[in-house]
């Protein structure tokens, strides 16, 4: 089906895809800028709601998106310029077909977004949150029409999204949640290395050095695309563009963060569309720092910083100090038959900050918390944690999640991350948490926590060794964390 378009007078467009899942219809964001003077152009994806062909995923965006822009030159309505808008697949969508344009595309404004889904869809361990949710809303969605068929269809959502991620194999989670199996979800779980063919061919950050069109990057840090967005942002940088970059205290696609975006879309646009740079902010950076509830402006991201180590120490607790002692190693037991849950971060339905406690009170969680800080303390960039670990099983997942403890005792989550592991002995390794911006107040203490998994974030590390697809057994793994003088485990703080 071609596009179709929302009269006004004004010779300028915003050209849209649409998500499968969506009805055809123009949005609420395609009515609100019609009202603001912009054309808008609307396009459902290949193969879905009356467009020809066959829906492929995330497959021929980039050729679309090409053809589309394209098309729009042979309208008699087509003024000679356009820009492109939207957040997650509208948004992927931007970055894919940006490379290549025709020199009319004049602004894109990609918001909680990247130019690969590899990271978001599968990873390793593989995002079952993430997979999953999608399928569930893209294959079997449903309009509301009323509050209570709201209701309704949130919770057969629930329901069923429960149902598939408790499900072993993880290979037939999409049966078990959406009563069929889905040859994309398929797919997903049979092809794990970013190089298989089917990531490769989904892959358009190779294309985003080349985008010449002005871009303005909207991200939230609880937002599971953070880490590729903030790739293509230093990709545009490394290839000597200027990129606009906001980074939020959001979840991706929350209300707040959609109104952020459509706010600052609109200043973009009329910066390079209309030539009206009068709101059009002068520092490209600008990100809050949670913690201080402030927004800071950057010339760059990340800013210059300083790794201060926090070590690990036995008894729960951190120090900036390097140990001296023999300390005995940390202990806990990691059971894949009772996986240790994931709370709030960067999934779909439930993420963001969320008071930890209940999760740090289980056994198979440790925490390491310093003592209070006592003046304010702000980090910026990526948190990492260097960590001496033995599991008596070769396979075994460390997962990591750095949290703000108020001086009340609430533990807030800022950010995390996972390796799985293949190899058995004691290993020293690296855990990369996502970026993150946050200032640590007077009298609050920072706590790294500990675990094997973050369930159904990631999918449980069965400890086997077996094909994910098909595997349904399940061995316990006891784990151990090593800080003394030998082996300094520590968390790795950006500190500004």
């Amino acid at each position: 089906m071609g596009p179709t378009t929302v009269e006004a007078d004004t010779s300028s467009i915003v050209a849209l895809r649409i998500l499968p899942g969506w009805r055809g219809k123009a949005d609420l964001m395609s009515r609100l800028l019609a009202e603001r003077g912009y054309q808008v152009v609307f396009q459902n994806c290949r193969g879905t709601f009356g467009s020809t062909g066959e829906f492929e995923p995330f497959r021929n965006e980039r050729e679309d998106g090409l053809a589309t822009l394209e098309w729009l030159a042979t309208q008699p309505w087509f003024s000679g310029s356009v820009a492109m808008f939207g957040l997650s697949y509208y948004g992927y969508v931007q970055l894919a077909s940006g490379a290549g344009a025709p020199d009319y595309l004049k602004a894109l404004v990609p918001q909680m977004a990247a130019s690969r889904v590899y990271g978001v869809l599968r990873g390793e361990p593989m995002r079952l949150d993430g997979a999953l949710s999608w399928l569930y809303t893209t294959y079997n969605g449903h309009l509301a029409t009323s509050l209570l068929d709201k209701t309704r269809v949130t919770l057969r959502r629930t329901s069923a999204l429960r149902a598939g991620f408790q499900h072993l194999p993880v290979g037939e989670a999409d049966h078990a949640a959406l009563g069929r199996p889905i040859p994309f979800f398929q797919d997903i779980v049979r092809y794990g290395r970013p190089e298989d063919d089917l990531w490769a061919a989904t892959d358009n950050s190779k294309h985003v050095p080349g985008i010449q069109a002005p871009v303005h990057f909207l991200a939230g840090w609880y937002d599971f695309f953070l880490r590729d967005e903030l790739a293509d942002y230093q990709a545009l940088r490394d290839a000597g563009k200027n990129p606009y970059l906001t980074i939020g205290p959001w979840t991706h696609a929350s209300l707040p963060g959609m109104k952020a975006g459509f706010k600052e879309s609109l200043e973009w646009y009329d910066a390079h569309l209309r030539g009206d740079v009068g709101a059009l902010r002068s520092a490209p950076v600008r990100v809050c720092v949670m913690g201080a509830d402030t927004w800071v402006d950057l010339p760059s991201w990340p800013p210059p910083s300083t790794p201060v180590l926090h070590y690990l120490r036995a008894g729960g607790s951190s120090s900036t100090e390097p140990p001296a002692s023999q300390d005995q190693p940390s202990r806990y037991r990691y059971d894949p038959a009772d996986p240790t849950p994931s709370l709030g971060g960067a999934v779909i339905s439930g993420g963001g900050a969320k008071d930890n406690r209940k999760l740090e009170a289980r056994p198979d969680v440790l925490t390491f918390t310093g003592d209070p800080v006592r003046a304010d303390t702000t980090i910026m960039g990526t948190v990492s944690v260097s960590l001496h670990a033995r599991s008596t099983l070769d396979h075994t997942d460390f997962f990591a999640r750095l949290c703000d403890v108020a001086p009340k005792g609430t533990s807030t989550n800022l950010c995390d991350g996972i390796i799985r592991l293949d190899q058995g002995g004691t290993r020293q390794v690296t855990i990369s948490l996502t970026p993150t911006a946050h200032c640590f107040k007077p009298g609050h203490r920072i706590r790294l926590q500990i675990s094997s998994g973050a369930h159904p974030m990631y999918d449980r590390n069965p400890g086997t060794g077996e094909p994910l697809a098909t595997t349904t057994a399940m061995r316990p793994a006891d784990q151990e964390i090593l800080h003394d003088a030998a082996h300094p485990s520590a968390l790795i703080l950006p500190v500004v």
